[in-house]
């Protein structure tokens, strides 16, 4: 078996989480000869690119009415409908911040792991790998901090960045921008949904949806490192968002894939672009007309890759409401959702999400 220890103290024991479920599934031939992990080279998935919208007419003239508004709105919806993702241009958050937003993500995964793990950092945010895995196909091969935004928002001081203030800063600016985007693509697609006069007009203070503002949401901060062990292993396990709308800032590196038609296909990054994909509770307001799309990240054998992932969530006590009656879910809110997919996962290993909430 092979070592990957060495003195970069700051890389999570992935490799060695790796081959104890190897061994307890009686693979591993324990001969020093790491082919039997490496030999399997995964099919080729073709590559796609992500409908592309512009959004500027949205996020730069405040949403103001006329047709390329309406044609943008329609794209968005479409795109939610046919794919669940799409890629935003001219989205309002600046290339600058995103580009400090990367060199101080690198910067706080160089902590030492046990820093990372045990310091108190970003409110113990920290994890690593899947604590629930059972068998090598449930492995995630990450890093992240998975931070609630509460104590990030400016006046809130509850987070602890110890002392990396140039990565509290571009924290809370990111999530400020990304935040003001989500909420106005959201606020899109349940207009589109809704029957004319469904919501209050622009103007008004309502917001979409119910129960979320900037202390409910959540910024991942994310690490694939390098797997040199297999190339069929996750990054990130296939999956859907449990969340409203989920905006991503992914890096030149690539491996997300998700699920089209049956079969996978591979994101191709573009410069500048973020990516936009609906989740778990957008599908079930919606009635199942956008659709919360199963994907996951695969790993690069020689290079490391990041991402920034924002989550638009209610309050757990929110009820998750539908745009139409009859609706073929029951009542739930945030919170019970989420405590189900916990007690699948711990259970069974996997998620089982809406399924559990069908009429």
């Amino acid at each position: 078996m092979p070592s990957f220890a060495g003195s970069n103290n700051a890389e999570p024991p992935l490799a060695d989480s790796y081959y104890a479920l190897l061994r307890r599934y009686g693979l591993d031939n324990n001969d020093g000869d790491d082919a039997a992990h490496t030999a399997a080279v995964p099919p080729p998935v073709a590559e796609c690119e992500l409908p592309m919208i512009d959004v500027g007419c949205l996020t730069t003239r405040g949403g103001s009415e006329g047709e390329e508004v309406a044609a943008c709105a329609a794209a968005i919806a479409r795109a939610a409908e046919e794919w669940g993702f799409f890629q935003v241009r001219n989205h309002g958050v600046a290339p600058e911040l995103l580009d400090a937003m990367r060199r101080e993500q690198a910067r706080l995964f160089r902590l030492p792991f046990e820093a990372k793990c045990k310091a108190g950092l970003l409110n113990d945010s920290y994890r690593w790998g899947t604590p629930t895995a059972t068998s090598p196909g449930q492995l995630s091969w990450s890093e992240a901090f998975h931070v609630p935004l509460a104590g990030v928002s400016s006046g809130g001081g509850a987070c602890n960045f110890g002392d990396l203030t140039a990565l509290r800063d571009v924290t809370r600016e990111v999530a400020g921008a990304m935040s003001k985007l989500a909420g106005t693509l959201a606020r899109v697609l349940a207009e589109a949904a809704l029957l004319p006069g469904g919501l209050p007009a622009a103007g008004e203070q309502r917001r979409f949806p119910e129960g979320c503002d900037e202390t409910t949401c959540f910024l991942r901060l994310n690490r694939y490192p390098a797997c040199p062990v297999s190339q069929e292993t996750f990054g990130l396990v296939p999956h859907t968002d449990s969340d409203f709308l989920t905006v991503l800032c992914q890096d030149h590196v690539g491996g997300l894939q998700l699920m089209k038609g049956a079969r996978w296909v591979a994101v191709k990054p573009i410069p500048g672009a973020l990516i936009v994909n609906i989740g778990d509770l957008f599908q079930a307001w919606s009635n199942n007309r956008y659709k919360s799309v199963e994907h996951k990240v695969m790993t690069n054998a020689t290079t490391e890759r990041y991402s920034v992932a924002y989550f638009l969530c209610p309050s757990y006590d929110s009820p998750i409401g539908t745009c139409q009656e009859p609706s073929p879910y029951r009542t739930f809110t945030f919170g019970e959702y989420r405590s189900k997919v916990q007690e699948d996962v711990k259970r069974t290993g996997k998620k089982i999400g809406l399924p559990n909430f069908l009429v």
